[in-house]
């Protein structure tokens, strides 16, 4: 229940009736149906905080109704079910309060930007047709409890949309938890691998554990894997206190002992009610009773053009379309050649491969699907099951070589990227123009979390996908590709090269329609090959520097360790944020700076303000710190050196920033500090692969600031670049009326925070805080830079009166982003004080085009490189800063070709700059 919400003053609640007429309501029969409950407030609380403010044309807080609202669309999308019901919590007081009046004493008011909006929520479930289901005195994992029951005495399928562990009590062979975020079922197994306990032992567990979020007390000093133990051994909680005396651990059965009674109660707590009298309405439950006219009222009230979009889509939707395909096995060398031939004479075809791994470097290739036509697709199995039919790898590769490198012959794949890394490890090159579905979709809507063929083919097709889970299996039970029978396998991987083949001309009509088609085609579909080939050559890594500072870095949190401790007069696990607040809080006494849901925080914000308080916060931001680097960097990058390059082989993701920045992982490495001796010192580990090699790194001079001088056309901005001057100490002389020469380094500090702060969106407040001066000064400073450069604050005017009319902001290059909340001029006021809407708005302008320009600076210096006799190789690419190894006796010609080519990858009306730098690491760079 989230405290301070009664949903009985919001909305009106079902109709209570008793359990007779409850079950006269409820089909005779669920048999083969799926009935999906969602714990309404608990999702509605997660999109919340997660999505950044949103207001909508009347300047409502709307961010809350369209994240839910958009879950609730990728439920109705991913799960297809039958039936469809939402829980809300009533009230704050349930029967629970009377059994223990400190429960959930803890929880903090819900925020009134959340408040107002759950009414509107609820008129957009009954617009969509969903039940809300709601009981005075009842939590909302009571309803799902019994709406579960009643299910699965039907025979029925129930999933539970909820992240609350109460639930887990509720699963079995027919009730399963779905979590959205992470787009993952939990069941019985699933429970076993994370608690280590049956789910009819779930009560007992956290009668003993306890939960320190809801205020239940649990048994002191006993945690989940002790619980779990506990259990194992002596099956339920009575089964523990009977066998008591056998427990060896003194202070564990003393514990036991004493807070019996405190265990007792907390399962009682735990327990859900799986008979609350409610009226369950069956049969407007039924998925597709969506009242078309009031959603779209609803998406023009609240400023939803994109989610408008879908939910009208949705209402017309019919059942999933079953697709009559002819999908054909390869296991023949005559097969295969008829294959080739015919796919030869095509100018296109679709391509995927099936491997072991989703790491494309560790990856065994499995086999390789083809489609020619809608439903017209095959499969090559090269590795199976030792009785299944298989192709020898090597003849196959080779005979598919010539088809896969025509560069005459277009490819349509979904993340094309990972199969070219694939097959490049198997020495066969992936050539030609290329049609990615999923960077397609990413540019159509890059605001969306999900990019995978399963959604798109849900979305654009209204078909639903064989699931890999349903061939590999999760969790322990999970097994390779390669296990899969080959019959099954055909289906599913020929279905890869389908759904990518039928995609292929829808998206390429809404890029046309978006006028993105050159963005598309031009820059993110030429940059796959090159991200590919810096995937596979990774960058060299000097393992032993980094055990050097693995020691080092420890024997520094020891030190830190001891001296927190000293300061605390107290040993505790300063990892633990309950006993770093025990000790601030409650012994050091320092005043509690803000509150989370479990308690008083202890985050960076709050450790630095109490660091003038006292020398124990700033002692544990240090430890923090290297703690961090020491596990992010230090201990896991040997961990990912590669066995037989010895080299780190990180992913670069298109899909991810809406920005249209890239984005590294597994390892990223686009997080390691810059300006810390920390930093650097990692940085030193990066070096060249072979004897006689540098690194080299080209970087963008102040390529976001020269970006809005040429969008600004502000003639002061203009003229600094165009002269050569230091823009920071420019802007200074303006706003402070001094000669450049007259600057002193405290003004251009101060300059240069505003002129970055323009582009971030700073406040007053924020630009205050980074300076350490008081937020009158900084609002004046602000007011001045505007005076003083005006054009600046058009600019920002203009982009944000085009989004609010649009929907949208572009950047120079045509990549759209879709922004809703950014209010009207009239309703902004002080436009120092933007939204975060508007701050993003002006932000992806001037950061989403410095993204596009260095892509298009890859592109260039990537084809200057292969028609060179230069041996230089692009190995990383950290926002504006490109790096490489190349030949010592190279380096002049590749920094004089890699300035020539970023520099004229696109005219602004300021010149372009690039500092080039090299040395034997990455750190030592100059």
């Amino acid at each position: 229940m989230l405290e301070g919400f009664d949903s009985q003053e919001e909305s009106s609640p079902v109709t209570v009736t008793d359990s007779d007429a409850r079950n006269q309501q409820a089909p005779d029969s669920l048999s083969e149906q799926t009935v999906v409950v969602v714990d309404a407030l608990g999702l509605i609380y997660q999109v919340f905080h997660a999505l950044p403010e949103m207001t909508g044309p009347h300047g409502q807080p709307v961010n809350a109704i369209h994240g839910f609202t958009r879950d609730i669309l990728d439920l109705l999308s991913r799960q297809q079910p039958e039936l469809f019901f939402c829980a809300f919590d009533h009230s704050s007081r349930t029967f629970r309060h009377d059994i223990y009046p400190d429960y959930k004493s803890n929880r903090s008011p819900m925020p009134e930007d959340l408040r107002c909006q759950i009414p509107n929520i609820q008129r957009m479930l009954e617009a969509l047709g969903i039940p809300i289901l709601t009981l005075e005195n009842y939590e909302a994992d009571d309803i799902m409890a019994t709406v579960a029951r009643e299910t699965q005495t039907r025979g029925g399928r129930c999933l539970l949309v909820t992240s609350d562990k109460d639930c887990r009590q509720l699963i079995s062979d027919q009730t399963q938890i779905y979590n959205i975020r992470k787009d993952v079922t939990l069941g019985n197994e699933e429970v076993r691998d994370d608690w280590g306990i049956r789910p009819d032992q779930v009560v007992d567990f956290q009668a003993l554990w306890g939960d320190s979020v809801d205020n239940v007390p649990g048994v002191e000093g006993i945690g989940k894997k002790t619980a779990a133990d506990l259990l194992n051994e002596y099956g339920t909680l009575e089964g523990i206190f009977e066998q008591v005396d056998q427990i060896k651990a003194k202070k564990r059965r003393e514990n036991l002992l004493r807070d019996r009674e405190q265990a007792l109660l907390s399962r009682e707590l735990v327990r859900l009610d799986d008979r609350v009298p409610i009226a369950l309405d069956w049969a407007n439950a039924k998925v597709g009773g969506i009242d078309r006219q009031q959603v779209q009222q609803l998406c023009e009230e609240f400023g939803f053009r994109r989610l408008g979009e879908r939910l009208a889509n949705l209402s017309v939707q019919s059942a999933p379309v079953h697709w009559e395909t002819n999908y054909q096995l390869i296991d023949t060398k005559p097969k295969l050649e008829a294959l080739v031939a015919r796919l030869s004479k095509l100018p296109r075809f679709s391509v995927d491969t099936e491997t072991t791994s989703t790491n494309p470097r560790h990856a065994d290739l499995v086999g390789l699907s083809f489609a020619w036509g809608e439903g017209e697709a095959c499969y090559i199995p090269v590795r199976a099951p030792a009785d299944d039919p298989q192709l020898d790898i090597t003849h196959t590769l080779e005979t598919l070589r010539p088809l896969l490198a025509d560069k005459k012959i277009e490819k349509i794949g979904q993340n094309l990227k990972y199969d070219m890394v694939v097959l490049h490890c198997h020495g066969v090159e992936l050539a030609g123009p290329l049609f990615d579905t999923m960077v397609a979709d990413y540019l159509l809507v890059p605001g969306e979390r999900n990019h995978s063929l399963d959604e798109l083919a849900k979305r654009y097709l209204n078909h639903q996908t064989i699931s890999i889970k349903q061939l590999i299996g999760t969790g322990k039970k999970q097994i390779q590709m390669d296990q899969v029978p080959v019959a099954q396998v055909l289906e599913y991987a020929a279905e890869d090269a389908d759904v990518p083949w039928r995609l292929v001309n829808i998206l390429s009509e809404k890029l046309a329609d978006e006028e993105l088609s050159d963005l598309f085609h031009k820059v993110e579909m030429p940059l796959i090959s090159i991200l590919a080939s810096m995937e596979f050559t990774g960058i060299y890594i000097d393992v032993k520097r980094l055990h050097n500072l693995h020691q080092r870095y420890g024997d520094r949190l020891s030190l830190l360790e001891a001296d927190i401790h000293s300061l605390a007069g107290e040993p505790f696990n300063i990892d633990s944020p309950k006993q770093l607040s025990e000790v601030l809080f409650d012994k050091l006494g320092l005043p509690v700076i803000k509150r989370t849901k479990t308690g008083a925080s202890t985050d960076a914000e709050v450790l630095a303000q109490l660091s003038s308080e006292h020398a124990l916060p700033a002692k544990v931001v240090e430890y923090r710190q290297i703690a961090k680097l020491k596990s992010t960097y230090v201990d896991a990058l040997p961990q990912l050196v590669h066995s037989q390059t010895q080299r780190v082989h990180t992913s670069f993701r298109q899909d991810v920033a809406a920005t249209g920045r890239l984005s590294s992982t597994d390892p990223n490495l686009q997080n390691i500090p810059i300006r810390t001796a920390e930093g650097r010192e990692i940085r030193a580990a990066f070096i060249p692969g072979e004897t006689q090699w540098c690194l080299c790194t080209a970087d963008y001079s102040q390529i976001e600031l020269r970006i809005l001088a040429d969008l600004s056309s502000d003639e002061t901005l203009l003229q600094a670049f165009q002269d050569g001057q230091d823009i920071h100490a420019r802007v200074a002389s303006e706003v402070f009326g001094v000669d450049l020469t007259d600057v002193t380094a405290e003004m251009r500090r101060s300059a240069k925070a505003v002129n970055f702060g323009i582009i971030y969106g700073q406040s007053p407040f924020g630009l205050a805080k980074a300076l350490e001066i008081d937020v009158e000064e900084a609002a004046a400073f602000i007011d001045s830079y505007f005076e003083r450069i005006p054009r600046v604050q058009t600019f920002v005017d203009a982009v944000l009166e085009e989004c609010r009319d649009k929907g949208y902001v572009k950047t120079i290059f045509g990549r759209r982003r879709e922004i809703q909340g950014v209010r009207s001029s009239s309703k902004r006021g002080d436009s120092r004080q933007r939204n975060l809407p508007e701050r993003i708005a002006i932000n992806t302008v001037i950061q989403g085009s410095a993204a596009d320009l260095i892509k298009h600076a890859m592109i260039r210096v990537d084809e200057h490189l292969r028609h060179s006799d230069l041996e230089a190789r692009m190995l990383l690419q950290i926002h504006d800063e490109l790096v490489f190894e190349s030949p010592a006796d190279q380096l002049p010609e590749l920094s004089e070709m890699v300035t020539e080519e970023m520099v004229a990858c696109h005219e602004l009306s300021v010149p372009l700059s690039v500092d080039v730098k090299s040395g034997p690491n990455w750190a030592e760079c100059e």
